[in-house]
C-alpha cells in the first residue's frame, strides 16, 4: 500500500464513526485504529460524530484529539439519529476512500486495510460488511434476517447484511448521496439508484459488546420498513414527483369525469325518449365519480407541491461544536 495520500486527497482513508454515549470505548477504539493503519502505512483521518450524547463522550473526544492530529470531531446539539450523523460526517470527509464503523467495538478495525484495497484495487463503489457470525440476541438477529430478505427482494441487491455499520465507499459515492431518517440501513440501495452499481460484500468479524448498552429497539425495524418504501419511491420519483402524483391524479380525474358525463348523458337520453330515468344523484356510481374527481385534483396538487418542495428543500442539522473540521 502507498505510504502517502494521493495527490488529490489529503488522506487515503476517512473513517466516519457516529456515536451516542460511547465514552468508555472511544480510547480503545481510536488506539486500535491507529495501530492497524500505521502498520499498513495508510494515511487517514477519524471523524467522530457525537449524536447528542448525554455522557462525557465529547470530553473524551476533546482529550483524544489534543494528542492525536488524525482525530476530528463534530458534536450535534441534540440526538438526530445515525443517518444524520453519517450524512454530516460524509460531507466532512477528505479521503480517497471512506469507511464507516460503529463506536461500540463490535466492528473490528483490522478489516479496514482490506476494505480500502477492495475499493482502490478492485474498483468497487461500495463494499458492505457481512457479520456472518453474530453475537447479538435472537430479538435482534431474527428481525434482521427478515429485514435483509425484504430489502434484497425489493432492491435486487444481493447483500446478506444491509445494516452492518462497517462499510467502505469510493469518495464519489458519499459525496453524491444524501442520508436521512433511518436511511443509513439503505445506503447500498441509495447508491445503486444513484448509478453506483459496483457493490460488493465482505465477511467481517463481529465482536461482542464490551462497554455500554445497545441502542437497538424493535421500533427501529418498523421505521426501517417504512423508510424502505419511502426510499423506493423517492429514488424513482424524487426529481419528478409530478410524474407519479400527477399521472394518478389525471387518471382518477378523467375516470370520474367520464363516469359523471356518462350518467348525465344517459339521464338526458332517457328523458328525451320519455323513458323512466333515475336521478343522477340517486345512483351510487355518481358518488364514486365525484370522489374520483376530487381525489384526482388533490393528487395533482400534491404533485405540484412536491415539485416545489423538491426544488427548495435543504436539510441541515444544528452542530454545537467542531474539532479540526472546517
Amino acid at each position: 500500500m502507498s505510504n502517502s495520500a494521493s495527490k488529490s486527497f489529503p488522506v487515503e482513508l476517512s473513517i466516519v464513526i457516529p456515536l451516542l454515549n460511547e465514552a468508555e470505548s472511544l480510547p480503545e477504539l481510536t488506539q486500535w485504529i491507529r495501530r492497524v493503519l500505521q502498520a499498513h502505512g495508510l494515511t487517514y483521518e477519524v471523524i467522530l460524530i457525537d449524536d447528542g450524547s448525554t455522557d462525557n463522550s465529547w470530553e473524551v473526544i476533546e482529550e483524544l484529539a489534543a494528542t492525536d492530529a488524525t482525530l476530528r470531531g463534530i458534536r450535534f446539539n441534540r440526538n438526530y439519529g445515525k443517518s444524520a450523523a453519517l450524512d454530516t460526517g460524509f460531507r466532512a470527509t477528505r479521503g480517497r476512500v471512506v469507511c464507516t464503523m460503529d463506536a461500540d467495538l463490535q466492528d473490528s478495525p483490522e478489516e479496514l486495510p482490506e476494505l480500502y484495497r477492495l475499493i482502490t484495487e478492485e474498483q468497487y463503489d461500495l463494499i458492505s460488511g457481512w457479520k456472518k457470525k453474530r453475537f447479538d440476541p435472537l430479538s435482534k438477529t431474527i428481525p434482521t434476517k427478515l429485514f435483509n430478505g425484504v430489502t434484497r427482494w425489493i432492491s435486487g441487491i444481493q447483500l446478506h447484511d444491509f445494516n452492518c455499520g462497517l462499510k467502505a465507499y469510493n469518495h464519489r459515492v458519499v459525496k453524491s448521496i444524501e442520508v436521512y431518517g433511518e436511511m443509513h440501513r439503505y445506503i447500498p440501495v441509495i447508491a445503486k439508484w444513484a448509478g453506483f452499481r459496483r457493490i460488493g460484500e465482505k465477511v467481517v468479524q463481529h465482536q461482542e459488546r464490551k462497554y455500554g448498552v445497545t441502542k437497538f429497539g424493535l421500533e427501529r425495524f418498523v421505521y426501517g420498513f417504512l423508510d424502505l418504501l419511502s426510499i423506493t419511491f423517492v429514488s424513482r420519483f424524487r426529481r419528478r414527483p409530478m410524474h407519479f402524483f400527477g399521472a394518478m391524479g389525471v387518471l382518477a380525474f378523467f375516470v370520474g369525469a367520464i363516469i359523471a358525463l356518462w350518467l348525465t348523458g344517459e339521464k338526458f337520453w332517457l328523458s328525451m325518449h320519455n323513458l323512466r330515468a333515475r336521478s343522477v344523484t340517486d345512483q351510487p356510481l355518481f358518488f364514486f365519480a365525484l370522489v374520483a374527481v376530487i381525489v384526482g385534483v388533490q393528487l395533482f396538487l400534491v404533485g405540484f407541491l412536491a415539485e416545489m418542495v423538491q426544488l427548495n428543500g435543504h436539510r441541515e442539522y444544528l452542530v454545537r461544536e467542531k474539532l479540526n473540521v472546517d
